[in-house]
């Protein structure tokens, strides 16, 4: 005959006392208080594993789980063991769901795919991205598990950022949701990616192309060039931007030591030497590999020129009150502006890069790969791009320069043509007799 349990009181719960050893203090149905020796109370539940083996599960501490709250988590037992499940175990898993969640947040799994992908990318670079992230991405999704996120979700960020107007933005932070979802896939916090569906979800900028000359115009440039009043070293730079067609960063940082004189070479490195409180001031060529710019004869004359004013200090082009700083990155585009030019719609520094690109290839004498690796453009195909920086093409390109510089000079007085100059009907002693020697 099963002996009967008289249910507990919360009174009963209350004036129960410490013994010498632990006791217990039944309710029914399994769960009962046990009181320790040291004065603790403890709810502990009784059962049978659906296994028929003996279970005995901890609810928690009294008074901090009242007698009702403790009844209820038997019940919650009870469903659970009519349904076969052990509650022990089912709270196992429950702990471990938790635990997960808080580990497999976009911020966790956003922190682990960024130092994953800083190991290649520049300091500079996952700096910004990291800030980009801290900035618009973790205070929306950061504490949400990424098995949660759905598509709406994931959106909120990007229409955010466009609402704004940062259109560049939006396209960036899609970037990197795409680049965290993928990673949670990998590493099996989730089946599939959401964020693929994000493709197309935000308005893109049209792009926008660095306005350039018609090189039927290099004769009015030339002549408005050479008769600049302004600062004898900024009508330099402008010069040597024309001759040499580099980007402006890799122009601004220039240190003397890159430039051999004797073998009429300018070495860009993938990274120089910071400039303590300039920003920016390590870039060295873009592509983060040594560039190679050979030198005509009209940029060596400038660069002549340019020692006579720089020579004594470590930059090339050192900024009109110090030193030790370069120039402006406005410098150059300044100048063009004192020049009559819009440098929104007619021309730009950066453009000079068209106009010389435009130039060689209207020329028909030289090849894609030549012009590519001059211009310092990345080639897409890994197979190639090994070849072409393996291969630099440097003699072409010596003759290329050359040929670039010569055609300026011949447009100082009226505009020819690239194929013009390239083709004469007449041997008139340009780089293409060379070429064909």
């Amino acid at each position: 005959m099963a002996r009967t349990v008289t249910p507990l009181s919360d009174t009963k719960c209350e004036a129960a006392k410490p013994r010498e050893k632990d006791y217990t203090l039944f309710d029914g149905q399994g769960l009962f208080l046990l009181v320790k020796a040291n004065g603790s109370k403890v709810w502990r539940f009784k059962y049978t594993r659906p296994n028929g083996k003996g279970g005995l599960a901890t609810f928690g501490s009294y008074p901090a789980l009242g007698l009702k709250s403790a009844r209820n988590r038997r019940a919650e037992a009870q469903e659970l063991l009519a349904h076969g499940i052990d509650p022990i175990e089912h709270a196992k898993r429950e702990k471990a769901e938790v635990l997960a969640a808080a580990t497999n947040t976009f911020k966790a799994i956003g922190l682990e795919w960024h130092a994953a992908g800083a190991r290649k990318w520049s300091k500079d670079h996952a700096a910004k991205i990291l800030t980009r992230m801290e900035q618009h991405l973790f205070p929306i999704l950061g504490d949400r598990g990424v098995a949660d996120l759905k598509v709406r979700d994931l959106l909120v960020p990007l229409k955010s950022a466009e609402k704004n107007g940062h259109l560049d933005l939006a396209s960036r932070l899609r970037q990197y949701i795409s680049g965290v979802m993928r990673f949670a896939v990998q590493h099996g916090h989730l089946e599939t990616n959401p964020a693929n569906d994000l493709v197309g979800a935000t308005a893109t900028r049209k792009a926008q192309h660095r306005p350039a000359l018609p090189l039927e115009r290099l004769p009015e440039l030339l002549q408005r060039l050479e008769a600049y009043k302004g600062r004898p070293l900024t009508r330099l730079a402008v010069s040597l931007t024309l001759q040499v067609f580099i980007r402006s960063s890799e122009l601004r940082f220039a240190r003397w030591g890159e430039i051999d004189m004797e073998r009429s070479l300018w070495t860009i490195p993938g990274e120089r030497d910071v400039i303590e409180g300039v920003k920016h001031s390590e870039r060295g060529a873009k592509m983060r590999t040594p560039h190679l710019v050979p030198l005509s004869r009209q940029a060596l004359g400038l660069l002549g020129q340019v020692h006579m004013l720089s020579g004594r200090f470590e930059l090339v082009f050192p900024g009109d009150h110090y030193h030790h700083k370069p120039m402006s990155e406005n410098t150059v585009n300044a100048a063009l502006r004192r020049l009559g030019y819009d440098t929104k719609t007619e021309v730009c520094g950066h453009g000079f890069r068209a106009m010389a690109c435009s130039a060689l290839v209207e020329s028909g004498l030289w090849s894609r790969e030549a012009v590519e690796r001059q211009m310092s453009h990345q080639e897409r195909n890994s197979v190639r791009a090994a070849y072409i920086h393996k291969a630099e093409h440097l003699e072409e390109r010596r003759l290329m320069v050359q040929w670039w510089a010569d055609y300026l000079d011949a447009n100082r007085g009226r505009h020819v043509t690239p194929y013009d100059f390239a083709h004469p009907v007449e041997q008139g002693g340009n780089v293409v007799e060379i070429k064909r020697a």
